[in-house]
């Protein structure tokens, strides 16, 4: 037997025990949560992202990110898909979510069908899940099974997103952020991984390509010859909200390990990313994922499975929403 082929078969054998644990941590959750009451529930919700995928590949990276900002406000509920009211602005309207989230029509063609086959039994929070892990399994990343039965949320606030991470977070401020949330540090740079996928909106990292601080105008941290080709993508004076470029920009719609090597280059695009290099801990983590795929991938399916546990609703708590955009009558 090779040594790949053996260290493959440990890290197979960690996966499942490791996930064997979270599952007993939140036992209300269950893999296989709905294979009496809604058996095609998981099915269903992975057809609905491959065919969104085949029109935009960018949505796999929409979902992963509902599932992370649903997640990091009041739990893992799927408040984050409710829409705003006269009365009240949510979650979803934040200046943290609109206009980047995506995949929102995604989550709704997946309950359509599902309340037409299991009427009232599949949870939005639960389909966000389902997608995110999706989404990873499409672009390439590790498939995992989702501990499910979780309950929707009826509360959904803009104020509340203040709880996610800031793209200007410098490595301290994530680590305090991700333990918050009963997440360490090395779940934290192995979740930052997530920004191997999709793109970001200009303004969220526009502070380091002009006007700096005092004594320079570009962030010193970061490439120069990226910076250049940034700003050709977001010109200084521009004043057109929709400008996004990759974070990844060789494979923006692969879950590789990219993000790291581009880290190691100095071209990671938020302050939030490139901060990793400046903890020896962080850093050793950086290089042990660019030099690994597999462990990367295996650490970060697992990462996923724990975060998608954080606050959970379970048994009569909260409610299974008709329509994932609007909180039951």
């Amino acid at each position: 037997m090779s040594a790949r082929m053996l260290m493959s078969g440990v890290w197979a054998a960690l996966i499942f025990l490791v996930l064997c644990e979270c599952i007993m941590l939140e036992a209300q959750l269950q893999v296989g949560f709905y294979g009496s009451s809604c058996s095609m529930a998981e099915f269903i919700v992975k057809q609905e992202v491959a065919k969104a995928f085949i029109k935009d590949t960018g949505v796999a990276a929409g979902l992963v990110r509902m599932h992370f900002h649903d997640c990091f406000v009041r739990g893992c509920d799927g408040s984050v898909l409710i829409d705003s009211t006269p009365s009240n602005t949510a979650e979803k309207d934040s200046p943290a979510n609109n206009p980047s989230l995506r995949g929102f029509e995604v989550i709704d063609s997946a309950k359509a069908r599902l309340e037409s086959v299991c009427q009232g039994v599949v949870s939005c929070a639960d389909i966000v899940a389902f997608a995110a892990r999706d989404g990873v399994e499409i672009t390439r990343g590790f498939g995992y099974a989702v501990p499910a039965g979780r309950r929707d949320g009826r509360i959904s606030l803009a104020s509340e997103t203040r709880n996610l991470p800031s793209p200007a977070f410098n490595v301290d401020q994530l680590t305090q952020n991700f333990k918050n949330m009963g997440l360490t540090q090395e779940e934290m740079v192995t979740l930052s991984g997530a920004h191997t996928i999709g793109r970001s909106h200009c303004g969220s990292f526009s502070s380091r390509l002009y006007n700096f601080n005092s004594t320079t105008s570009q962030d010193p941290s970061l490439d120069p010859g990226y910076v250049a080709q940034l700003k050709q993508q977001c010109p200084q004076d521009s004043t057109d909200t929709s400008l996004v470029v990759p974070m990844n920009p060789a494979s923006p719609a692969i879950t590789d390990v990219g993000y790291y090597t581009d880290i190691l280059a100095n071209r990671g695009l938020f302050t939030s990313d490139q901060t990793l290099l400046t903890n020896p801990a962080t850093a050793i983590q950086v290089i042990q994922n660019a030099r690994n795929s597999f462990l990367w991938k295996s650490k970060f399916a697992l990462a996923m499975v724990k975060m998608g546990q954080i606050g959970v609703l379970t048994g009569t708590a909260g409610e299974i929403r008709a329509n994932c955009r609007v909180i039951n009558s």
